[in-house]
């Protein structure tokens, strides 16, 4: 697995790709149950406490990292501060990422937060969702943790829509055998600003709840 490349970055602990954490934990297996623990929780936690007038923006996104890895990380909720690679992948410009971020979530305002998308076709809402989160993939915004936590906000959204969790099936399993298309979408998303492949995964992962 790529990991990430900073001109400077002191979130790690010396020697490692290990984030500094609060529970002084160095061993990466660990580390990796406690956050998948703190995720899960957060998604009881987030779905319980969804109403009609949950607005989906900025501060949302960024109080959803903040919450759920608060207890583990000092940065939880923090956008980063330095550039970031990932794989030949750059993402936003730590001086552009303040006023992309506003541009995202501006648009999605003016989009309603795709409230009521649930009474339009269903490529519409796959499409929408799939742009919003491409952009949110490119965007990078936080240190680690943007994947996962990306994927909470879209599933919100879904899920304040009438649908279930996006499932996005073996898409996301780190197999080679499957090729990983979750991250070869990302990777369109980022590199190319294509979002057709993340379109297809999230239409095929939608699902009423009234199904």
């Amino acid at each position: 697995m790529s990991k990430y490349q900073f001109q400077q970055s002191d979130i790690y602990q010396p020697g490692t790709d290990l984030p500094i954490n609060r529970l002084n934990i160095d061993d990466a297996e660990i580390l990796q149950e406690v956050e998948a623990q703190l995720l899960q929780q957060a998604y009881q936690i987030f779905v319980s406490e969804l109403t009609a007038d949950t607005r989906f923006d900025e501060a949302y996104f960024q109080s959803l990292h903040r919450r759920t890895f608060e207890s583990l990380y000092a940065w939880a909720g923090q956008y980063r501060t330095q550039d970031m690679v990932k794989g030949g992948s750059m993402f936003c410009r730590a001086t552009f990422l303040l006023n992309e971020s506003r541009r995202i979530f501006g648009e999605l305002e003016k989009e309603g937060f795709l409230s009521g998308s649930v009474a339009k076709p269903l490529e519409h809402f796959a499409d929408r969702l799939a742009y919003f989160q491409s952009e949110l993939i490119a965007l990078h915004p936080f240190y680690e943790l943007n994947g996962r936590i990306t994927r909470l906000f879209f599933d919100l959204i879904a899920i304040q829509n009438g649908y279930g969790p996006i499932d996005y099936g073996l898409a996301l399993r780190d197999d080679p055998e499957v090729n990983n298309n979750y991250i070869r979408a990302s990777i369109n998303c980022v590199q190319r600003a294509d979002h057709a492949l993340l379109r297809e995964l999230i239409y095929a992962g939608l699902t009423s709840n009234e199904a």
